[in-house]
């Protein structure tokens, strides 16, 4: 496995993992995943990556602003999806590494992110990777 940049053509690999995120009711509040101009515009384009094998695309990190105000140029919101057949083998890790990164390169000083409760792996994965918990928002979204 391998950790490289997205490329556009990812799209529909990106597309179906972040669906089976979905899916599983403790990844996101979204319904349904955006179209390619959707995502592309909501995220920030030097912080993209995908985990790969030679069977195609097993994971994907990213990052969004979180908020459009200058004082907050710096801090983004981390996604990491790993696609149901290769959890549980270091992908998710290995994208979150290179993402810290790819992220520290890029002048990002901090990065969050949202986790439901349910999602233990996921806070797992981050507190892995020096994250910690500040905090329990409750009521923010459905």
């Amino acid at each position: 496995m391998k950790v490289t940049a997205m490329e556009p053509e990812d799209w529909d690999a990106i597309r179906a993992i972040y669906l089976e995120g979905i899916a599983t009711g403790n990844a996101t509040f979204q319904q349904t995943a955006p179209d390619w101009k959707q995502w592309h515009e909501g995220h920030i384009a030097c912080c993209r990556l995908a985990a790969r094998s030679e069977a195609g695309v097993l994971g994907w990190a990213a990052l969004s602003a979180v908020s459009r105000r200058p004082v907050y140029a710096g801090v983004a919101e981390v996604s990491v999806y790993v696609t149901e057949s290769a959890r549980g083998r270091g992908v998710g890790s290995a994208l979150m590494a290179a993402l810290i990164e790819a992220s520290e390169q890029a002048a990002i000083w901090t990065l969050q992110s949202g986790i439901f409760p349910e999602n233990t792996a996921s806070i797992a994965l981050n507190q892995r990777h020096g994250f910690r918990v500040v905090g329990v928002r409750e009521k923010i979204g459905c």
